[in-house]
């Protein structure tokens, strides 16, 4: 190998100096050219920041919300500020204690629409509740009727509570409904033969009977039943026996009603009830004690039930005397009216009259 001279050594070193000079200046130039570049997209950053925040709010990005810390919390979190101007580790773990700060109840937090986002801000998007949430007003759509709801027909039930057996310190027999169709039903199948407005009626009538007779059974059947239960049960056959639904219902209701004035031998309406079940089941002789007994008491129906009596014992002459002394002494009682009129136009039943609709239903 040849060794190198001082003069060509010395030669090099000049040029590597000279190009490591050139190149620190070209970079220096880099850095000053690029320097306004760079300035530039922060001041348009920061204006663009300013206009979108003066700007009229679109509908653009409308799903995106921002959580901000009410003021009162803001008073309470110092450290929770404007994250636009903190660094970037304080940015990255500020969010996590923000929200584990709301969740914990510890600040008031507020979710409201962004629809330009800002930078610098931090976003996230709304909850979405998987149930609604309680006091929540509903919004009405508009040109979307509302339904209107309305409750009419209302009826009140009055409570009726009876003894369930005979003595002191029994147990009391909630009636209420059984009295209620009891009064709705009479009119209809109360005398024979029974009046229906139709046929679906009729069918309501005998089913609900069929229903409420069974129900009440086992507290009329007991050997210590009171008054009030076998007077009930009592009616209830005397019903069913009149729309044809057995012969065990008039056995029961006799039954029944004789017990009854075994425990109330001054029962008005127990006398009635016996008296007519049997007149007007052929027992004219049978039943005009009972019917007379009931009058004495002052019942006007048993005065009635005595005149269809005279008059299917082929004594017309008796029955209408007897229904025109009556409506002399109720001048008011339009039914007492039409019976006259019945026999007059040379009808046998005078109980054959319209009843008014009694509208039941299906279900008791």
């Amino acid at each position: 190998m040849n060794a190198m001279t001082p003069s060509h050594t010395q030669s090099t070193k000049a040029r590597a100096h000279k190009r490591a000079t050139l190149t620190a200046l070209a970079a220096a130039c880099s850095v000053l050219l690029s320097a306004p570049a760079l300035a530039a997209p922060a001041d348009t950053t920061s204006q663009n920041a300013q206009a979108q925040d003066m700007a009229v709010p679109s509908a653009v990005d409308s799903s995106r919300r921002v959580v901000r810390l009410s003021s009162n919390a803001q008073a309470q979190t110092p450290a929770a500020t404007d994250t636009a101007s903190a660094p970037a580790d304080t940015m990255r773990n500020q969010p996590p204690t923000v929200l584990q700060a709301a969740s914990n109840g510890t600040a008031p937090w507020g979710i409201v629409a962004e629809p330009n986002p800002v930078p610098g801000r931090v976003y996230m998007d709304a909850p979405k509740p998987s149930t609604p949430r309680a006091n929540t007003p509903s919004v009405q759509l508009a040109n979307a009727p509302t339904p209107q709801v309305s409750v009419s027909d209302v009826s009140f039930i009055p409570t009726v509570m009876v003894a369930q057996k005979q003595g002191l310190g029994t147990d009391k027999l909630d009636v209420s409904l059984l009295d209620d169709f009891i009064a709705k039903v009479s009119p209809n199948a109360r005398h024979y033969p029974p009046n229906f407005p139709n046929r679906s009626q009729r069918h309501y009538a005998r089913e609900k009977i069929k229903a409420l007779s069974t129900w009440i059974e086992p507290y009329a059947s007991a050997p210590n039943a009171s008054y009030d239960v076998l007077l009930r049960a009592a009616k209830l056959n005397a019903m069913g026996r009149n729309l044809d639904l057995g012969s065990e219902y008039a056995v029961r209701g006799g039954n029944y009603v004789d017990r009854a004035i075994k425990l109330k031998p001054d029962s008005a309406e127990a006398n009635f009830l016996y008296g007519m079940m049997l007149a007007e089941g052929g027992g004219f002789k049978e039943g005009k004690k009972y019917l007379d007994r009931a009058v004495s008491l002052g019942y006007v129906e048993a005065e009635q039930s005595l005149a269809q009596s005279d008059l299917l014992s082929d004594r017309r002459d008796d029955a209408l005397n007897r229904l025109r002394r009556l409506a002399e002494q109720n001048p008011n009682n339009a039914m007492i009216r039409k019976q006259i009129q019945i026999i007059e136009d040379g009808k046998y039943y005078i109980w054959d009259i319209p009843a008014p609709n009694i509208n039941l239903k299906p279900t008791i």
